[in-house]
């Protein structure tokens, strides 16, 4: 059962077509290097789901691997690379692509009751990638607030993040085999 809605004009890139557009794009090694981990993590959560045909494998894999397509460009301009990313995704046919992008850094709309969403995945994966390396949800935003947390509002943000990562989490959980004990143990098993 997909519960997500596939816009006529949409398509999902393979893993191949995303890593040549990450080439492209110009991504410094270090970003690709996390966004691969994210990838791992995202799968590792889709292929432990309870029913996998909840969300579309290939749509989590893409949208996770091309999660950071324009932070590297955004270093220098410091344009807002979840919004910029939206709209490179957008501007290729990639609609829900974009959208996950978009809500990769703050997630929008979360019903921790409804059905498990590709962009939940995405954005959960991405909290627990330090670099690119499996943390806990509270070293990563820890490592977020000394990278980006350059005023007591940042920091803020970043924190309150935090308390929705955590619910995203406990969504995930229950629609797991393993449960919060696969969430743990994703550093082993998104090794790769």
């Amino acid at each position: 059962m997909k519960t997500e809605r596939q816009p006529a004009s949409d398509r999902v890139p393979s893993e191949t077509e995303c890593r040549a557009l990450i080439e492209e794009h110009g991504m410094l090694p270090n970003i690709v290097a996390h966004s691969k981990a994210v990838m791992r993590v995202a799968a590792a959560i889709v292929d432990d789901l309870i029913d996998p045909d909840d969300v579309e494998r290939p749509l989590v894999v893409a949208a996770a691997l091309m999660h950071d397509i324009t932070k590297t460009r955004a270093l220098e301009t410091k344009e807002r690379h979840d919004e910029s990313g939206g709209a490179l995704a957008r501007s290729l046919g990639m609609e829900r692509i974009a959208e996950i992008i978009e809500q990769h850094v703050f997630l929008k709309d979360f019903d921790p009751e409804g059905p498990l969403l590709a962009k939940e995945i995405v954005y959960y994966a991405d909290k627990r990638v330090m670099h690119d390396t499996v943390v806990s949800l509270d070293e990563r935003v820890e490592d977020l607030v000394v990278r980006y947390g350059t005023t007591p509002e940042r920091v803020a943000l970043i924190r309150k993040n935090l308390e929705y990562a955590r619910a995203v989490e406990a969504k995930i959980a229950r629609r797991m085999r393993s449960g919060t004990g696969g969430l743990a143990a994703l550093s082993e098993r998104a090794d790769g």
